[in-house]
């Protein structure tokens, strides 16, 4: 048997631990079945925590939201001057969040000890002339870049 107010296991032939019965501040309207036995006090803290965890997800959401419309300042300048001067070594896609392209041109150039570098080195002078003339006006993240 459980007990009906806490869930603890008790004796046959009683409906309340010793404690609940010493402590009978706690009003119960229907005692609870041995299949749906549940601690009553784990699910009030586990309420609290998992609003607690809500409300500091939502939080964390929305200072996300926030710092995400202010951290717009890439340049665009700064972009196009990367890709024109550091391209075969993917610089202005790092700065600008495009990883993948990045590393790409990175390991073209650092794998093949420079003899590739000349692809790599155009692939980023026309990205950087691209971004320059105004066809790229986004980072990878959404943002737009600063004039």
């Amino acid at each position: 048997m459980f007990c009906k107010y806490c869930g603890k296991e008790i004796e046959d032939g009683k409906e309340v631990c010793e404690e609940c019965a010493q402590n009978q501040t706690k009003v119960v309207e229907e005692p609870v079945k041995e299949e749906n036995i549940v601690n009553t006090q784990n699910i009030e803290g586990n309420n609290t925590q998992q609003n607690n965890t809500q409300q500091t997800a939502q939080t964390n959401f929305n200072n996300t939201q926030v710092n995400n419309t202010q951290v717009s300042s890439k340049s665009k300048i700064a972009a196009g001057l990367f890709g024109i001067f550091l391209g075969s070594f993917g610089v202005h896609n790092f700065y600008l969040g495009y990883t993948g392209k990045a590393v790409a041109q990175l390991l073209i150039t650092v794998l093949s000890c420079g003899i590739l570098s000349p692809i790599s080195a155009i692939w980023g002078l026309i990205e950087g002339i691209l971004i320059l003339a105004g066809d790229t006006s986004k980072d990878a993240y959404g943002n737009d870049l600063k004039e």
